[in-house]
This record gives C-alpha cells, structure tokens and sequence, in this order.
C-alpha cells in the first residue's frame, strides 16, 4: 500500500473502522513508512490528549462578586421591581446551570475513558498478532536471547522472564505500539492459549491489578516498577489471574533492592 491510501485510512484505522484486511494492510504499511508512522503517532497522541483532558473549568474569581451585587440590587428595589428582579435573576441563573450540566453530561457520555479505550487497542493488538501471524519478532523461551533483543528498539528494558516451570512458558517477544508510543510485547503460552503481555513504562505510581472482559478476551492490567502491564488472552480468567500474580510476584522480585 502507498502512502496516498494510507493517508485516507489512518483515520479509520485509528477508529477501529476498517476491516480486518485493510486494517492489516495499514498496519504493514506503517511498519516500513517512517513518514505514515509519524503521522499517526502524532494523530494518535493528539487523540489521546483530548480524550484525557479535563472537563471541569473554574470559575473566575469575580463571579462571586458579581452575585452578590446582583442580590443587593435586588434586595434595594421596590418590591414590585424586585419581584421582577428574582424572576430574571432566577431565569437566567437557571438556564446556565442546565446548559452546564446538559453539556457536562454530553461530554462525559461522549469521551470514553482512557483505560477503555486502552484496553480497545490491546484487544485489537493481541488479536492482529494471532491473526497475521505475528506473535513475534524474536522466538525464543531464553529470556536471555528475548531480553537483549529489545536493546536500541526501546527507550525503557523490559522486565522478561521465562515461567515455564509454572506452566506459562515463554516464546518469544516483539515490538508492537499502543497508548501513543512503542511498546514490548512479551508472548507466552498456557497449553494452547496465547497470553500476550504488553509493558511499557508508567507516568503513575503503583496500582492494583484491575480484570476485564472484552470481545470474548479476558484482560488484567497493573503498574508497577515503574511500568504499565497488560495481560491478554482467551485464557479462563482464573488461570489468567494465576499468571498475573506470577509475574507481578517474579517482577518485584527481580527489582527487589
């Protein structure tokens, strides 16, 4: 695929709009086009931004002022004009206070949540690597072959280990990008079950490890080390948070002073 096409796509591909085939024509595309890849992660960073801002907007400090001398002028009218006064003062102060929470409402209904849509695009990854078989770049149950190859690919060195004597074997990694920016994908298997694992670093602190269902894939998701996890797979959820712990366990472990 050209540039040209791609261009007109991006849009839709940052949407989850097109279809499994121009989707993947896209994603190839962006993978040899450095020019296409930096226009979407800019658009993709972009759409980030707006979708994290936030919506609530202070009030300017003279507003209080301003009540209070509208109240005083009421309160100095004649009672017929003041009667007048209350019912514009009460018109108008209603209005305003349904448009704002008419379009406060509108917009929270409109933005998703960042985590939302964070876990949309693990989905579409985990699903695209098993789809275009793509799991992964670099195939291998060494953590010591794994690890190294992410060296100069990544600004950050993912945390790999191989759990295969706890039934969760390593087989290899690859480069994949969400959330704006590139990422490790760690893959490993339970029997016949592929369970991607995406880590990149994190701008919170630590947090507890949330589940999720989505599209018939079970998910989990963490930050700890510094870092973002998210685990995916079609997986039973029990096992999958069997894996979960194990690695969050064998990560601290590993960074453990």
């Amino acid at each position: 695929m050209d540039c040209q096409p791609t261009s007109e796509l991006l849009d839709g591909y940052l949407d989850g709009e097109l279809d499994l085939v121009r989707g993947l024509e896209v994603e190839h595309h962006l993978r040899d086009c450095v020019a296409c890849a930096r226009i979407h992660a800019r658009r993709l960073a972009l759409r980030n931004e707006l979708e994290s801002a936030r919506l609530y907007h202070a009030a300017p400090s003279t507003l209080e002022t301003r009540i209070r001398a509208a109240l005083r002028r009421v309160d100095m009218a004649p009672p017929a004009e003041r009667w007048i006064e209350w019912r514009k003062f009460a018109l108008v102060s209603g209005i305003a206070a349904a448009l704002l929470i008419t379009s406060t409402l509108a917009m929270r209904w409109m933005t998703p949540a960042h985590d939302d849509l964070l876990a949309h695009e693990v989905v579409a990854n985990h699903v695209r690597s098993l789809l275009a078989d793509h799991l992964s770049d670099v195939a291998s149950s060494d953590q010591h072959t794994v690890k190294p190859w992410f060296n100069g690919l990544l600004d950050f060195s993912p945390w790999v280990s191989d759990l295969g004597d706890e039934g969760f074997p390593l087989v290899g990694g690859r480069l994949d990008y969400l959330d704006g920016r590139s990422v490790a994908a760690l893959v490993y298997k339970r029997r016949k079950h592929v369970i991607n694992l995406f880590v990149w670093p994190a701008s919170d602190g630590d947090s507890n490890t949330k589940a999720g269902r989505i599209k018939g894939f079970h998910s989990l998701h963490w930050t700890a080390q510094g870092m973002n996890w998210w685990a995916i797979s079609d997986l039973n959820a029990n096992e999958l948070d069997d894996f979960g712990q194990l690695v969050r366990a064998r990560a601290a472990k590993a960074n453990a002073p």
